[in-house]
C-alpha cells in the first residue's frame, strides 16, 4: 500500500493572508475556497488548507523538498520581501542558508507563526 498526503489544515490568525503568503513564496496558484478552508495546491497531490480557528494555536513545522532553481526563486522572494530567514532551526544563523546533504536549505516563519523549511535535498541523502 502507498501512503501519501492529500492535505494539511493548518491555524492562522488571518487564514486569506497566511494562504497568500504561501502561495506568493511558493510561486502556486492563488488560494481558492475549500469549505471552511482557504486552499492552496502545492502540487497535483497536495493541498494546505488554512482555517482561523478562535483559539491560541503554536506554530507547526511543514518542510518542503524543491529543486535548484525554485530555491533560488525562493530565495529571491523572501530577499526581495524583506522576510528574515535562518540556515538553522534554533535560528542561529540569520540571513544565511545551509548545505546539508550536499544540497541547500532555509528556514523562516509565516504570518500565523509556523516554521516553514525549504531543502533541496532529503536529509541522509548524500553528502
Amino acid at each position: 500500500m502507498a501512503v501519501r498526503i492529500d492535505h494539511l489544515a493548518l491555524a492562522a490568525h488571518d487564514a486569506r493572508e497566511s494562504a497568500q503568503f504561501l502561495a506568493d513564496i511558493f510561486g502556486l496558484s492563488d488560494p481558492y475556497e475549500a469549505g471552511p478552508f482557504l486552499a492552496v495546491d502545492v502540487d497535483e497531490t497536495f493541498t494546505i488548507d488554512y482555517a482561523a480557528p478562535p483559539i491560541d494555536f503554536p506554530g507547526q513545522h511543514v518542510a518542503f523538498l524543491v529543486g535548484e532553481d525554485d530555491f533560488d526563486v525562493i530565495h529571491a522572494r523572501l530577499e526581495h520581501r524583506g522576510i528574515t530567514y535562518w540556515a538553522d532551526p534554533h535560528q542561529r544563523w540569520v540571513g544565511q542558508y545551509n548545505t546539508n546533504d550536499g544540497g541547500r536549505g532555509l528556514y523562516f516563519d509565516d504570518p500565523a507563526g509556523h516554521h516553514l523549511e525549504v531543502i533541496t535535498r532529503r536529509y541522509g541523502s548524500g553528502g
